[in-house]
C-alpha cells in the first residue's frame, strides 16, 4: 500500500537508517511527523541541522561540546584529574553522570570492538586514550557495557596499560549481562560504581 505514496515510502526508508528505532515504530513515528503542524516540523529540522553544524567531539575525551574545543567536564577544574572512566558512548557517560557519584574525567571510545561488523581498534579512540595516560593518572575505570563486545573492548584496552603504575578497575556487579548503561536506573549504576573491582 505504501508503494503508492512515494513521499511516505521515502520517509520510511530514511527512518530505517536511524539506530535504536524499532521497526514496529517506524510507521508510528512517520504518522506523528505527518500529523504535526508545519511549525513543529520546521523547528525539529532546524534543531537537527544546527546540532550537526555546531556540536563536535571534545578534543580530549570525545564527549560532545559546542562552545569550545573542550567539553564542560574536561574544562571543569573541580573534577578529579587523577582518574579516567572509559565508556563506549556519550549515553553511557550521561548515565554515570546522573548518579552524581563520580567526579573524575571520562574517555568516550565511540563504540565497542565488533569484528563481525568490521569495527576494530582503529575505528575507536583507543590511541587517543592511551596518549592521555601520564603520571597524573592514578586510576582507569572501565565502564564498558557488560556485553561480549564491551568485555572484549575493556580487555583489549586494559592490555595496552600493562606495565603502567596505575589502578585499573572495572564496574562491579549489579548491571545485568546483556544490558547497556543507558537502560539502567540510578541505584543500579550507583552500586556498580561504589563496588567497582580491580580489572
Amino acid at each position: 500500500m505504501i508503494k503508492h505514496i512515494p513521499s511516505l515510502e521515502k520517509l520510511i526508508r530514511q527512518l530505517q537508517h536511524v539506530p535504536y528505532l524499532a521497526s514496529k515504530n517506524l510507521y508510528r513515528v512517520a504518522s506523528h511527523f505527518l500529523s504535526s503542524d508545519q511549525k513543529s516540523i520546521d523547528q525539529l529540522c532546524r534543531a537537527i541541522i544546527e546540532a550537526k553544524e555546531k556540536v563536535k567531539p571534545c578534543k580530549n575525551c570525545f564527549n560532545w561540546t559546542q562552545t569550545s574545543d573542550l567539553c564542560a567536564i574536561c574544562a571543569d577544574s573541580k573534577r578529579d584529574r587523577s582518574s579516567i572512566c572509559v565508556v563506549e558512548t556519550w549515553h553511557d557517560l550521561l548515565a554515570i553522570e546522573r548518579t552524581q557519584d563520580y567526579d573524575g574525567l571520562y574517555h568516550v571510545l565511540g563504540g565497542s570492538l565488533c569484528p563481525l561488523e568490521g569495527v576494530g581498534p582503529d575505528d575507536l579512540t583507543v590511541d587517543a586514550f592511551l596518549t592521555r595516560i601520564d603520571d597524573g593518572i592514578k586510576e582507569v575505570i572501565f565502564a564498558t557495557n557488560p556485553t561480549p563486545e564491551g568485555e572484549a573492548t575493556a580487555s583489549f584496552v586494559a592490555s595496552k596499560l600493562e606495565g603502567a603504575s596505575l589502578l585499573v578497575s572495572r564496574l562491579a556487579s549489579g548491571i545485568p549481562i546483556g544490558y547497556s548503561l543507558e537502560q539502567m536506573d540510578r541505584v543500579t549504576i550507583h552500586k556498580a560504581i561504589a563496588g567497582r573491582r580491580p580489572f
